[in-house]
């Protein structure tokens, strides 16, 4: 990015920062998802560290807090109010140690506490007595909100203490008043809330101070000036117990971390279970415990150095396509994704996003150069949420849908009733490849060593047509290949052996059949083996059954759909595709089924997980539970059969033991199993 580009960029990330900032913190309403201003922040942050020349005073990156509505009475605060530095990766919560430990010739050791995702409030308390409250403001600033906070039945309008003291804290909705109250919209015909945190800034915000009384808001503390800070406390710690015995609320999760390795633990632990509270956090406050060590470290101009945020991995963020490539797929499909600026979403950096279609990127109006919001959902790379059209220059391009394969050139057409278009050349030799790949991946045969890079050169060099070539390679035939040398090759050889005896529901997704996903390839597996009174089952079997197969039997099978059925039918008396079943079987591939035949001890049985396995990982244990008919749910009912309690669980156990559900440690379920 040269310099016009450089500042041209700025002042667009400026100008829809500063419109989204006004928008969440004067009007309470909430455009896109905080993580998306969070990086669109970080976006500006880092053009700004490029080419300060740029930076200037109404930069959003120069100031703490938000600008006033004009509704109230400005008040000063008695110290200015800093924001925290945000971090957003267990490498950044290690770098900023790193930072610290410099500026400390002491022994450090951390408070982490659990960010509330509420509206920040300053309380000024004279003699003991409630005095006045404030929002943040601009950070010098803030409004005179004491008539609505008062409201607040958990805030004391006199301390234990006589003491002159500002005190900061976090005004939130829980969650189940948060719920009430949308079901008291929705009765009325009225328009629903957007979330809890909105709904708590705009009741405090509300000229009638009876709104707020009637919202049940709460509010935990954690702050207190420094200017006027007890002499006896002495501690991040003990200023929290401080607050307890002054007769304020503090979010009791807090913890004392005496490495920074337990301080990462922590972060990850609430990054899991943060939907187990009854109200919502967005992240955990770091902060360096001692006082005396918080005082040396000191401030930069916008950030105190003893302290950070760490922000749960975004679900959504902000990004720029750079360019739009065409890929095929093993159906043939041909997808549009977008190669965009590196962003970080849900925790790990992604620099693709999947367009989808043609009629996707009209209906959106995606072009290249647009700045998005982008989300990831399971383990699919993520999509284009939106496009935010006011940060356009002109200079974006439309998104041209290519006329003939872009791998092998052949003509390519739409189907009838699908939005998508597929190569109609079926030796495409990107089609094979990504068909050989699906074959060899986790969830198929799970060939160890051999990646996608791996299947370009077998096919490349002539070695492989289709999957079934594998099972005949040779060690000599990977000798052939770049960087492969003995062990290798030896190694690779022994995965490709030991693969040759497969599941058969996983056989049946490695096939690559369309719309047999992995539920549905367990479900006709299973109905398959039912349907043979032999102990044993192999590729021939296969053949047989399905060759006899009437497809209102398919139809009729649990978890399988009318266009699942037809395309089974479709695929299993196809004369090419017996032969290549066939070929598996020439080559040794032997199904194995007990994990089917054993299936069913736990039918209609409903279980719940909470905490932490020690032995096995709760994806395990759920296929487990699925392997043996049994259900697995997130949340608790009365139809909930168990409780699964592993290390460190959050309130769904107290939920269940209220509900009288039976509860089963680790090692109960695993003899249950």
């Amino acid at each position: 990015m040269n310099k016009s580009e450089a500042r041209d960029r700025i002042q667009k990330l400026k100008a829809k920062i500063k419109d989204l900032n006004y928008k969440y913190f004067v009007l309470d309403q909430s455009e896109v998802e905080e993580s998306v201003r969070d990086s669109l922040k970080r976006e500006l942050i880092d053009l700004e560290q490029q080419f300060p020349e740029f930076i200037s005073p109404d930069s959003p990156t120069q100031r703490v807090g938000s600008v006033l509505s004009g509704k109230f009475e400005k008040i000063k605060h008695n110290t200015p109010k800093k924001s925290l530095a945000d971090v957003f990766i267990a490498e950044e919560i290690m770098e900023w140690k790193d930072r610290v430990v410099k500026l400390s010739s002491e022994d450090l050791e951390f408070v982490c506490e659990l960010k509330l995702d509420g509206l920040n409030i300053t309380i000024q308390y004279e003699n003991g007595v409630f005095l006045r409250a404030l929002t943040r403001g601009n950070g010098i600033s803030g409004e005179n909100v004491t008539h609505s906070v008062k409201t607040i039945n958990s805030i004391p309008l006199m301390l234990n203490k006589s003491v002159d003291l500002e005190i900061s804290g976090e005004v939130f909705l829980p969650k189940k008043y948060f719920a009430e109250l949308n079901k008291t919209q929705a009765a009325q015909g009225l328009p629903l809330y957007a979330n809890p945190r909105n709904t708590a800034a705009g009741s405090i915000r509300q000229l009638d101070p009876s709104v707020a009384a009637s919202r049940k808001l709460d509010m935990f503390f954690y702050n207190i000036d420094k200017s006027n800070m007890p002499e006896h406390v002495n501690s991040q710690c003990g200023l929290l117990e401080e607050l307890q015995e002054l007769g304020l609320k503090v979010e009791k999760h807090y913890k004392i971390c005496k490495s920074i390795e337990e301080v990462v633990q922590f972060c990850e632990y609430w990054t899991e279970h943060r939907k187990d509270l009854p109200y919502d956090i967005d992240g955990v406050v770091v902060k360096v415990n001692d006082l005396r060590q918080q005082k040396r470290m000191g401030y930069t101009a916008k950030a105190p150095r003893y302290a950070i945020a760490y922000k749960f991995p975004a679900q959504q963020v902000s990004s720029q396509i750079l360019e739009v490539k065409f890929q095929v797929g093993r159906t043939g499909a041909i997808t549009p994704v977008a190669n965009m600026t590196p962003t970080l979403v849900d925790g790990s950096t992604v620099a693709r996003a999947t367009l989808h279609n043609e009629d996707e990127i009209n209906r959106k109006d995606i072009r290249i150069g647009d700045s998005v919001i982008i989300q990831k959902a399971g383990d699919i790379i993520p999509e284009v949420v939106e496009v935010l059209t006011d940060m356009r220059t002109g200079k974006e391009e439309k998104v041209k849908f290519p006329k003939n394969c872009p791998v092998c050139d052949h003509e390519i057409s739409r189907r009838e009733g699908e939005s998508a278009y597929y190569c109609n050349n079926k030796i495409c030799p990107a089609i094979n490849k990504e068909s050989i790949s699906h074959f060899v991946s986790r969830k198929g045969f799970d060939i160890d060593g051999l990646g996608q890079k791996v299947v370009e050169q077998l096919i490349e060099e002539g070695l492989i047509e289709d999957p079934a070539d594998l099972f005949h390679l040779s060690k000599e035939s990977f000798l052939q290949l770049n960087l492969f040398k003995e062990k290798r090759s030896e190694n690779l050889i022994k995965s490709i052996e030991k693969a040759k005896k497969i599941a058969l529901e996983r056989f049946l997704f490695a096939l690559g059949i369309r719309y047999l996903g992995e539920q549905g390839s367990y479900d006709f597996a299973k109905f398959l083996i039912h349907k043979l009174s032999k102990s044993d089952f192999n590729i021939q079997d296969l053949i047989s059954i399905t060759g006899n197969l009437d497809i209102e039997e398919i139809v009729n099978l649990d978890g399988i759909g009318e266009k699942m059925a037809n395309t089974l039918y479709t695929w299993f008396n196809s004369e090419s595709n017996i032969k290549y079943l066939q070929k598996l079987s020439d080559a040794g591939v032997i199904l194995l089924i007990d994990s089917l035949k054993l299936a069913g001890n736990l039918a209609g049985k409903s279980f719940v997980f909470t905490g932490t396995l020690s032995n096995m990982t709760r994806s395990q244990a759920k296929n487990f539970i699925k392997q043996n008919s049994g259900k697995v749910s997130s949340s608790i009912s009365k139809e909930t059969d168990y409780v699964v309690a592993g290390n460190s669980p959050g309130s769904k156990l107290k939920k269940a033991q209220a509900l009288g559900i039976q509860i089963l440690d680790e090692e109960a379920f695993k003899k249950l199993l």
